[in-house]
């Protein structure tokens, strides 16, 4: 029997994870040792691997094949748009992405003006503006803090992930928009799904029927 391999996102969500794999029976001790260098995991007698990545590496593992199944937010699989199934929607993580600025903005939004977004998710922001809004606009990639970019000037938008909005609130910015609603997702290697139907298939049974019984 081959090993069945989980790509998870590091952080929060993965630790999420492994409690509800715990709880339909599927361990993995080696992954709670805090101290340890291991980059791979395994479970010799459900013949199972995983292996924490980067969130926006893990579509990339899956769609090539090193990984079986992943385990990512939806922010991450729109950015990334890669070749796999999305077979169902954990639940965790909520929250969602939003077009958030200055109040001065949202007249600039509403009369579909020339402007300049920031986002750290330049595709999703892309796909919002020229397909669902059909505004054309200057979209600029950042990596840090995109809260800044209307501040200094930079942009008069951001496209961003919203959970509580604490931190747009802090600096004198709002949700204007309301992009799409997120949370992780189960997403699975095309051919994996062939090659290990039966397998694929009811773990993720198992995982449904938990969260079901949870909500």
């Amino acid at each position: 029997m081959r090993y069945i391999t989980f790509a998870l996102a590091k952080g929060r969500l993965a630790k999420e994870v492994m409690k509800i794999l715990e709880n339909i029976g599927i361990t993995c001790e080696e992954m709670k040792d805090p101290e340890t260098r291991k980059l791979i995991f395994v479970n010799e007698e459900l013949k199972m691997k995983f292996f924490l990545a980067k969130p926006s590496d893990v579509p990339t593992y899956v769609e090539y094949g090193a990984a079986d199944i992943g385990i990512v937010g939806k922010d991450t699989l729109l950015e990334e748009n890669r070749k796999l199934y999305e077979v169902y929607d954990l639940g965790i993580g909520k929250c969602r992405m939003c077009v958030a600025g200055p109040e001065s903005a949202r007249e600039k939004l509403q009369h579909h003006e020339l402007i300049r977004v920031a986002s750290k998710y330049p595709n999703i922001a892309k796909d919002y503006f020229y397909n669902v809004k059909h505004q054309t606009v200057e979209i600029i990639k950042l990596n840090g803090s995109v809260e800044l970019a209307p501040i200094v000037g930079l942009a008069e938008v951001i496209v961003d992930i919203v959970e509580t909005g604490t931190t747009l609130k802090e600096n004198g910015l709002n949700v204007l928009e309301t992009v799409c609603p997120l949370s992780a997702r189960i997403v699975v290697n095309q051919v994996s799904m062939k090659m290990e139907n039966e397998r694929i298939t009811k773990l993720i049974r198992d995982i449904r029927e938990y969260q079901e019984e949870r909500k």
